[in-house]
């Protein structure tokens, strides 16, 4: 195709998928901006290197120069507060969005990734929420990345922006969701909420391989220019469908639900909190996670996506789950 794409976070889960996706692409060339002491060791052959922090306006210069797209999938998913998680992914995609207006007024596409948490939980788990329903996100993370989201669209006059907005996201390499799958290893299920809870929760996956196909079919894509989408399986799944999923492939007879109150993870939260602050490291877990954890429906539809540039994903959530497992056990994860 004979382009250059600018790739942030590509040492993330995603973006170093997003770099695998790339490299097979002939005549696509890829740059990524790397912070100073990341390690560059793992990217794919011909990949350049910019090396800076986002409040580096030379190295920011430097690297939207020349670049016919950006994908931006650098920030933080654990702060201490409001402050942090700006700083995480507000300032970097301020920055970055001054650097293009100032160096690159010809990039034919900024897409920035943002999160299902930016449109908070839906008020049912079959349909979910759309592009056109009001966001309301229920945690600092999901508001940060809603601020980052609206500095987005102010410049969608200036150069072409599309907003991408990814549920919760399992493959290989992730770690998140590696979580799940090594409790269900051991016969173990805990989740959020009361029994009733667990029994009502439906939640929005997305196997990573499909997830940067519908972020690159966004930055490509004429009628995306300007758009918001969300980029999901076609439809939301349930603990016990989960379950069913894993059982094949990890062999476990059975699983022992223990659904963890309310109260109890607020708790525990605060406390975790606290240790974090005495070792100036974010907790895991705080009471702004928890925040999301005890919501019934992180569902959201695709539909969007399918009709302005023919995404749909292809993995099955039994196809996905055993090929991570798999990739896991390769590894030693599991």
């Amino acid at each position: 195709m004979g382009e250059r794409v600018l790739v942030t976070g590509s040492s993330g889960f995603i973006g170093a998928q997003v770099l695998r996706h790339l490299a097979a692409e002939e005549g696509v060339v890829v740059r990524v901006f790397l912070r100073p002491e990341s390690n560059g060791a793992d990217l794919p052959e011909g990949v350049e290197v910019v090396r800076g922090s986002f409040c580096d306006r030379e190295a920011l210069a430097g690297a939207v120069r020349g670049v016919d797209r950006i994908v931006h999938l650098a920030g933080v998913t654990k702060a201490f507060d409001e402050a942090g998680y700006d700083a995480g992914n507000v300032m970097p995609v301020q920055n970055l969005l001054a650097a293009v207006s100032e160096h690159n007024r010809g990039l034919k596409r900024f897409l920035f990734v943002s999160s299902l948490t930016v449109a908070g939980p839906a008020s049912e788990g079959i349909r979910g929420v759309s592009e056109h329903d009001t966001p309301s996100p229920v945690s600092a993370y999901g508001r940060s990345k809603l601020r980052a989201e609206a500095l987005c669209m102010k410049c969608a006059a200036d150069f072409p922006v599309t907003i991408v907005r990814p549920p919760a996201v399992y493959g290989p390499g992730d770690r998140d969701v590696l979580q799940v799958f090594q409790m269900l290893a051991k016969g173990v299920l805990l989740s959020a909420g009361s029994s009733s809870s667990h029994a009502r929760q439906r939640f929005s996956l997305i196997y990573v391989d499909d997830l940067v196909d519908g972020m690159m079919r966004a930055a490509r894509s004429e009628a995306a220019a300007g758009g918001v989408y969300y980029i999901t399986s076609p439809r939301s799944s349930s603990w016990d469908e989960l379950i069913a999923a894993a059982q094949p492939v990890l062999g476990f007879s059975s699983i022992r639900k223990f659904s963890l109150p309310e109260p109890l993870l607020f708790f525990v939260a605060t406390l975790l909190g606290a240790v974090g602050s005495l070792r100036k490291k974010p907790a895991l877990i705080n009471c702004d996670k928890v925040n999301e954890l005890v919501q019934d429906y992180w569902v959201c539809s695709s539909g969007r996506a399918e009709r302005d540039f023919g995404f749909r994903a292809e993995t099955s959530l039994a196809e996905g789950v055993a090929k991570t497992i798999f990739w896991y056990r390769q590894k030693g994860w599991l």
